[in-house]
């Protein structure tokens, strides 16, 4: 055994990189030539066109629907295809539209509780934010993981849950300054080079918006569900129906809503004060299911803070019972017993 070492792993996603854009360069021309294709119909008025067969130099003429059809099928050649994750059973994403709304608390605690409920099961979780990770501080977790035989990364653990993050394979104050596609290499090497087996649930923290991380996830991993994560205010909530809507277009079941945030618990005289929400432009008009709804208190901040999930004290505090009732929804989604 040995620990990582960042250049290792830099070295690595340098090569995916390099593989991936050659594939991008590849799709690019095959694009152009269908749009080369679609104009030169349009232009002529035709339902057919001519293309040249190069293995024997021939022009066969195409109907409308057999350009259709060729199209598609060059266009998804290199397109990724949806695999499981080895050893997961399932795949959850906590995902929101806007950052700032407590999505990775939420996170946190879902997979803390889902292991305090049913401690049999195996629960993982990934950090996807790989500008900004936060599961180390919150899951109280620092230092480089190891390697096993198969030179796969070993998750650490705690509180019972597998945990993986970049912030375990570079110092807390060091920045993340990567483009597109060597970001997408490290959320593949997160993803598939972590040795995640046994696991019952693997939850994802995602980066806030719609953007690469999720899209890749999206296309290229067999997701059990998804959890958007929102607070009252109608520019969050804006920002999530635009999560909902990518997940739906790509195909990813949507398990339900959480909102955060939506009241105000006084920490001296325990009064609550409510939020106004427009949360019903999800429950309703999208016919998402509110999981549940959690106030803003400070002793769940504090916790998250320290590193302690205020679900581990869900008998002394009403936050960490909310937490738990929402797992309890998740799991009777996923048939998990």
């Amino acid at each position: 055994m040995e620990t990582t070492r960042l250049s290792w792993f830099i070295m690595k996603q340098v090569l995916s990189h390099q593989r991936k854009l050659l594939l991008s360069q590849r799709l690019t021309c095959q694009i152009s030539t269908i749009r080369h294709f679609g104009s030169e119909s349009e232009h002529h008025g035709h339902n057919a066109i001519n293309i040249k067969e190069s293995s024997q130099g021939n022009t066969k003429r195409l109907t409308k629907e057999e350009l259709e059809a060729r199209q598609k099928a060059m266009m998804g050649r290199n397109l990724p295809k949806r695999r499981p994750v080895e050893g997961v059973k399932k795949v959850v994403l906590v995902s929101s539209g806007k950052g700032g709304v407590g999505k990775s608390t939420v996170a946190v605690n879902l997979a803390v509780g889902m292991k305090q409920l049913f401690p049999s099961k195996d629960i993982s979780l990934l950090d996807a934010d790989v500008f900004g990770p936060s599961l180390p501080r919150m899951m109280n977790l620092s230092g480089e993981p190891f390697l096993n035989d198969d030179n796969k990364m070993i998750p650490l653990q705690n509180y019972g849950v597998k945990c993986m993050s970049m912030g375990f394979l570079v110092s807390e104050g060091a920045p993340v300054v990567w483009r597109g596609l060597m970001v997408m290499s490290a959320i593949e090497k997160l993803v598939r080079g972590v040795a995640w087996a046994p696991s019952d649930v693997l939850f994802v923290d995602m980066p806030p918006g719609t953007g690469d991380t999720q899209l890749s996830f999206a296309q290229s991993v067999e997701v059990d569900g998804a959890i958007i994560v929102t607070t009252p205010q109608q520019v969050a909530i804006q920002d999530a129906i635009k999560g909902v809507e990518m997940f739906k277009k790509t195909n990813v079941p949507i398990i339900g809503c959480i909102l955060n945030m939506s009241s105000y618990i006084c920490s001296s005289c325990g009064s609550e004060t409510k939020v106004k929400s427009n949360i019903n432009r999800l429950t309703d008009d999208l016919s998402i299911e509110l999981l549940g709804d959690l106030p803003l208190d400070l002793e769940v901040s504090n916790a998250c803070d320290e590193g302690h999930p205020i679900v581990l004290d869900s008998e002394k505090h009403l936050q960490g019972r909310k937490f738990e009732t929402i797992v309890k929804k998740i799991t009777g989604k996923l048939n998990i017993t």
